[in-house]
């Protein structure tokens, strides 16, 4: 566990790092460039594709995990738009009191 949340502070670390310097060079406009490139049929249009399906993984996971309760659907939500920078927050957090990886990601929350 102690392996997995060093990851985990990695992930977050570095794409906290990597956001602000893409805000700062190109602003918040993330949609237009994600979408427009869908639209193009390139690799950079399958991988958002692709990056998109993943996204709604994570959110499905963590709405499943609320019981799909309006709390859980909510991070399910924030989940989705916010990517990796949620999931390395909310995954840190849950961690707490969790032994093992497997407690963490596989028992729903009793709530």
């Amino acid at each position: 566990m102690v392996m997995f949340r060093a990851w985990l502070a990695f992930m977050l670390i570095a794409i906290t790092a990597y956001t602000a310097v893409t805000v700062q060079q190109y602003g918040w406009n993330l949609f237009t460039p994600f979408f427009s490139e869908m639209l193009t049929y390139s690799w950079f249009g399958q991988f958002n594709l692709d990056f998109m399906f993943m996204l709604s993984v994570s959110a499905l996971w963590v709405s499943w995990r609320h019981r799909f309760s309006p709390t859980g659907l909510g991070l399910g939500l924030l989940a989705f738009l916010g990517g990796i920078l949620f999931l390395t927050v909310y995954l840190l957090i849950q961690s707490r009191g969790r032994d093992s990886i497997e407690e963490l990601l596989l028992t729903r929350d009793n709530h």
